[in-house]
């Protein structure tokens, strides 16, 4: 009798393990949470504290070279990684070898592409961003299916942007309602926040149905909500988006890249994911 009461107990446990399961998964990579009220019940789905001495590729893939000011030095070459000690480094460092690859510079960068994505939720990266004259350091999701068609009606979120040796990041959203129609103010589609650049700190995002809220280190830093009665195309943010860390070098936008100053790096000890 003890053991059939045992296995029943088990089935019990089992079944209700599996009942408060926050997420539906797709595609055995492809997180979507269910549907909630009231305050959420953050459970995590998905993490990568770095230890060990190589990056698990199961869980990210190295961001190729493009022709965008972002990925434009994207590299694959082994000296702009490591791990070790719990963490992984990003580096943007000169370019050693300018007759195989005329670049001058080389950057590391990651994404979950094709490995991991999710739709609501909320994510957090504990980081210490280095400094130079046109780093660019960046953590950032992009939608995973184009649901809505062609760059940048998907629309873009950017967790953290860091520039030169600024005491803010930047946190901002982008898509054809703010890129195409220009509506950047309707509502405000990006905020500054203030950091203590000496020390790692933690960059994060709560996404919901009706609202993107950005934080740093727990604390809400900016919030864009979704808008009755404006351009469908403002909320692209209802499907599956996979994540991005890179260490970026010069652009338009950051400016010119003070080579005495590399190598760069982003130093990342842990990101986390939750439903």
């Amino acid at each position: 009798m003890n053991k059939y009461l045992l296995m029943i107990c088990c089935a019990a446990v089992l079944c209700a393990s599996c009942s408060v399961l926050p997420y539906q998964k797709t595609e055995q990579y492809i997180y979507l949470q269910k549907a909630k009220t009231g305050k959420p019940n953050w459970k995590m789905i998905w993490k990568d504290d770095f230890n060990g001495t190589v990056i698990d590729t199961l869980k990210w893939t190295k961001i190729p070279k493009g022709g965008a000011d972002w990925n434009k030095h994207m590299s694959s070459d082994p000296a702009c990684y490591a791990q070790k000690d719990g963490k992984l480094y990003l580096k943007g460092i000169k370019n050693p070898d300018t007759l195989a690859d005329a670049r001058p510079f080389l950057t590391g960068g990651l994404y979950t592409k094709g490995k991991f994505a999710y739709q609501y939720g909320k994510i957090e990266i504990h980081a210490k961003l280095e400094c130079a004259q046109g780093a660019w350091p960046a953590m950032w999701m992009l939608a995973e299916k184009n649901k809505y068609g062609k760059y940048p009606n998907n629309g873009e979120i950017d967790i953290m942007e860091h520039l030169n040796r600024d005491s803010i990041i930047y946190q901002t959203t982008h898509s054809h309602y703010t890129l195409n129609l220009k509506q950047k103010e309707n509502p405000p589609h990006g905020g500054t926040a203030k950091i203590d650049i000496s020390k790692y700190n933690t960059f994060g995002l709560e996404w919901y149905p009706d609202r993107l809220v950005f934080t740093l280190n727990g604390l809400e830093t900016f919030r864009y909500p979704r808008v009755a009665g404006v351009d469908p195309s403002q909320w692209p943010y209802d499907q599956p988006f996979y994540v991005m860390i890179d260490q970026q070098l010069g652009g338009s936008w950051v400016g010119k890249v003070n080579t005495d100053q590399l190598p760069v790096q982003m130093i990342v000890d842990w990101v986390k994911v939750y439903q």
